[in-house]
Formats: C-alpha cells, structure tokens, sequence
C-alpha cells in the first residue's frame, strides 16, 4: 500500500510540474509598483525570453511561491530584479487578472504592493528577462504598457496620485 500511495505521489508531483500557473491553475501574483518617494515609478522593458507581453513596459510582478508569505514573495522579487534595498509602503487590494494571451484564457489573482526603492541603487538583476529600466511619471509613461497595467491605473488611481506627489 506505501508503495502504491508513493507512486501516486510521484505522478501527482510530475504532472503539477507540468502545469501551467494562470492556465491550468489560477494562480496568485504579487505584483509591485515601485516609486522612489519622490513621484516617480520604476518601470523595466519585458525581453524576448518572458513568458508572454514581450517588449511592453511593466512595474513586475512575481508567482507566489509555496510557504512564501505575500510579502515575502514581492520582497524577493524586487530584490532579484531591482537588486537593492526595498521598504513596503502599501499592500493594495487584491483583484482577477482576467485576459486573453496568444489564444488562452489566463486567470491570476493579484496582490499589489507599493514598494519605496532608492533611485540610485536599483540596477538590472535580471538581464534574460529584462532589457532595460527606466523611471517614469504618471503622466509621463512608456508605451507599449502590460496588459495589466491599464486596468492597475483604473483600479487604483488615488492611490497612485498619493505616490506621486
């Protein structure tokens, strides 16, 4: 019987491997809109080797991680893309990430932060996946934009008016 329920596991484990978080699962996102306190935000340029939304400009954003806490997970992830000191100022309210990416339904559910970094730390951590990063204002931001983006701004717009002042 162990054996039978140890083979299962191994099947079980190696099919989840294989499956796909927003697409198979609805999976949880931690994404972060990083300011440096002053009204600015950083935004970095999606590289061929993403995932999906190549070439558009994004804040970040990370898949919550087992045992992670959601804090932790955005912690983590401005620290391996930013590569410097990070404060949490807000957690934002959780949304559905609902879109359509290269002809399948996608569905994430997001947990926002807004993150202080210091300006003159931050540098690419993640050079695959990232091809560069910029500062920007509200008023002044890049184009093409993450799907996410849009619907972010809608949603939270006080809050980003607070940040950039």
């Amino acid at each position: 019987m162990i054996q039978i329920i140890s083979a299962l596991d191994d099947a079980t484990q190696k099919e989840s491997k294989n499956m796909k978080p927003g697409i198979d699962y609805i999976a949880v996102a931690t994404p972060f809109y990083c300011t440096d306190g002053k009204g600015s935000w950083l935004l970095h340029k999606r590289s061929k080797n993403c995932r999906d939304e190549q070439g558009v400009w994004d804040f970040g954003s990370g898949k919550l991680e087992f045992s992670q806490t959601l804090e932790e997970s955005v912690l983590r992830e401005v620290r391996d893309k930013y590569g410097c000191a990070r404060k949490i100022l807000e957690k934002l309210p959780a949304f559905s990430h609902l879109r359509e990416q290269n002809g399948m339904k996608t569905h994430w559910v997001a947990v926002p932060f807004i993150v202080k970094v210091s300006s003159t730390e931050v540098m690419n951590g993640d050079p695959e996946k990232i091809d560069e990063i910029k500062w920007f204002t509200s008023e002044s931001l890049p184009s093409p934009l993450h799907s996410g983006i849009t619907a972010a701004f809608e949603k939270y717009k006080e809050m980003f008016k607070k940040y950039s002042r």
